[in-house]
């Protein structure tokens, strides 16, 4: 097949799509399709520079806003459903993670376009973005999640209604980016400052002490669930991303009757929000063996270091295998 792979953008994860786009190229070329990797920042990347990502280094911070809005200024997007790349292909494999590639805008530019892509639709993309109407969905479909506030807050509100500590984070963002534990009502202000960044919508959330697990959905299975233990209190950029910073086992040390139920509550979050292809459902597990759902990722890392690979591998599905059973299931 003919396969572009759609990689890099604007968005404050556009490190973290490098890696994971540059690994899944390597990976279908291995299983014999002709593959493009195409970063609608800059265009068709060259073999030189295909050669440079394949380090895999995403680094332990995100790109400065600075640097993103230089990227923003040349975009190919307008025009990205009139490239050949895009026109010519069976298949456009999107590994953009946050930002205008997993929102939704890309997909219904490819939608009109007629063009098949990988992973979840534009409307439910848009809404697993949304962390504050995906967690309205979640509750209506009896999956558990944190209780939450929105920006503007007052502390008094904040301490009232959720108690410390809270997570305060840009409401439509991936990969922590933006996000800060606060443990004490001076240190709310500044999170909310920080979380504004990145989006004009901040969600106060109720942290939820515990175990950190990860459950990867693939076609309507849900795949082995995870177990991550950062070496930080909260698993932030830098423990997602740099080797060493986090341990993940695969599968949990949970019991059969846990691991039915919080792969139950990963099925029922993916078809809440009308998800499609694949995803990955995170979760906060209490010492009393309740489970919160954090968000859903439409598009999840696909690096060395990420989830749902692991999951897949877990499970007896190599790497390559999991890019091509992706595509097959953006075909059907």
């Amino acid at each position: 097949m003919k396969i572009t792979v759609l990689m890099g953008g604007t968005s404050s994860e556009r490190n973290v799509s490098l890696a994971s786009g540059i690994r899944i190229v390597l990976a279908l070329r291995e299983r014999g399709h002709v593959v493009t990797a195409l970063d609608p920042a800059r265009g068709v990347i060259s073999e030189a520079e295909e050669r440079e990502l394949s380090t895999g280094k995403v680094g332990t911070e995100p790109p400065s806003l600075e640097s993103l809005s230089k990227f923003a200024e040349g975009t190919f997007l307008p025009n990205l459903t009139s490239m050949e790349e895009i026109k010519d292909a069976d298949v456009a494999f999107l590994a953009l993670h946050g930002g205008q590639g997993e929102d939704g805008t890309i997909q219904a530019l490819l939608d009109m376009a007629h063009v098949r892509y990988t992973g979840s639709g534009h409307l439910s993309s848009a809404l697993a973005m949304d962390k504050d109407l995906s967690k309205k969905l979640f509750r209506a479909a009896e999956v558990k999640t944190a209780e939450w506030l929105m920006a503007p807050v007052t502390v008094e509100q904040v301490e009232g209604i959720l108690g410390l500590p809270v997570i305060v984070k840009p409401s439509k963002q991936g990969s922590t980016v933006g996000l800060t534990l606060v443990k004490n009502r001076e240190d709310l202000a500044p999170a909310i400052a920080e979380a504004s960044k990145y989006d004009d919508e901040v969600m106060i959330e109720r942290f939820i002490p515990g175990r950190e697990l990860t459950v990867g959905v693939l076609g309507d299975i849900a795949l082995p669930v995870g177990e991550i233990l950062p070496k930080h209190e909260i698993y932030d950029y830098e423990c997602k991303y740099t080797a060493g910073m986090a341990e993940e086992e695969f599968p949990a040390k949970l019991s059969p009757e846990a691991t039915e139920r919080v792969q139950q509550q990963a099925l029922a979050a993916f078809k809440a929000l009308k998800l499609r292809g694949y995803s990955r459902i995170d979760f906060r597990m209490t010492a009393g063996g309740e489970f919160y759902c954090l968000e859903a990722n439409t598009l999840p890392g696909m690096t060395e270091l990420s989830l749902i690979p692991q999951g897949a591998a877990a499970m007896g599905i190599k790497f390559p295998e999991l890019c091509e059973r992706i595509v097959k299931l953006a075909l059907e």
